[in-house]
């Protein structure tokens, strides 16, 4: 059964949208997913599903979230195969030597437009570093994303699509999360 990342959007963040972790994976289950698995407080599940259609499952997973909690936050899909790619598609080579916790990749609903990528170059990013690449923008903040100028928070905006941002290292863990709940398992 293949396994799936999905990312809440806007989850725990700043005292809103409060979601406990067990609370969600017990969500996961009702909705008849397998073995859902939660990394950190940001709304990530890791789960296994027969649909093939991730806007019908992000419908589904919204549907009961705000029948369940109130609120009706975006949910952003990528199969395993795709974070593969998002990963591998890194305009951050591993010789620089980056701070992973200071490289953001926003997953975003869908690719945006040809325009995105002016839009893109029409903000004021030094000393940060924008890459559009499909439907993943990745930034790396040298200072920290804290002390950044740079309006990434609107990106949804300026792109014309939403999106949900995790730092790299969440991506990687996600990543690994998902290939060990890919692995057959080995007969006792």
């Amino acid at each position: 059964m293949p396994v799936l990342i999905s990312m809440l959007r806007g989850v725990n963040v700043g005292g809103h949208h409060k979601i406990k972790m067990d609370a969600l994976r017990a969500l996961y289950e009702t909705l008849k997913f397998e073995d859902p698995r939660t990394y950190v407080q940001s709304g990530n599940v890791i789960f296994r599903s027969k649909e093939k259609s991730s806007a019908a499952l992000a419908n589904k997973i919204q549907n009961a979230i705000e029948r369940t909690f109130g609120f009706r936050p975006d949910v952003i899909l990528r199969t395993l195969d795709e974070l593969r790619k998002a990963i591998a598609a890194s305009p951050f080579p591993a010789h620089r030597k980056l701070e992973p916790g200071k490289i953001l990749v926003t997953f975003l609903a869908a690719e945006p437009g040809p325009e995105a990528q002016a839009t893109l170059l029409t903000l004021k990013k030094d000393p940060e570093e924008l890459h559009l690449q499909g439907r993943e923008l990745y930034i790396y903040f040298p200072d920290g994303a804290g002390r950044s100028k740079l309006p990434w928070s609107s990106v949804d905006k300026l792109l014309k699509t939403t999106g949900t941002a995790r730092n790299w290292n969440s991506v990687t863990k996600m990543l690994e999360i998902a290939e060990e709940m890919e692995a057959p398992e080995e007969p006792e």
